[in-house]
């Protein structure tokens, strides 16, 4: 009997120890960061199926989400195929932006690059992926004129 009591009464003070170490004003809230913040629409920058030597051309929206201007300090592709050129001018908070990227069409087959952003908010670069395909143009085999279908006479 003793033994069942003693556990009664030590899990009774540990219950009332925890229940201490909470106060009901110590509200646990996500962190504000100070500083720019770089928010993209989308980490990925898709061709789709293309043909041969179309537009090269696409564009990456991002957003300053942040309290601070931002300023993209480099970009880079991972090879000379896929070109990234970025704004200079800082990006104020609330403010909408757009990465250009020109990808070499004249190459043919699968698209899978990446696109490394540097920016003045620490940490980490952000990594767009280039991806797609790049198919040979079809050739319009021009028409034969109707003198040489029809006999021509």
């Amino acid at each position: 009997m003793k033994n069942i009591t003693l556990l009664f009464l030590l899990m009774f003070s540990f219950s009332i120890a925890s229940i201490a170490q909470t106060t009901p004003d110590e509200v646990v809230t996500e962190e504000t960061v100070d500083g720019p913040i770089m928010t993209f629409e989308s980490l990925k920058c898709d061709y789709g199926e293309i043909e041969q030597n179309s537009e090269r051309d696409r564009y990456v929206k991002f957003t300053n989400t942040g309290t601070e201007p931002l300023v993209i300090t480099n970009a880079r592709g991972s090879c000379g195929c896929t070109v990234p050129i970025w704004p200079k001018e800082p990006i104020m908070p609330g403010e909408e932006s757009e990465i250009k990227i020109s990808y070499a069409t004249n190459r043919l087959g699968k698209i899978n690059k990446t696109v490394t952003i540097t920016t003045n908010e620490g940490g980490k670069p952000h990594v767009i992926k280039v991806i797609g395909n790049v198919s040979k143009k079809e050739e319009a085999v021009p028409e034969a004129p109707q003198s040489v279908i029809g006999g021509g006479n």
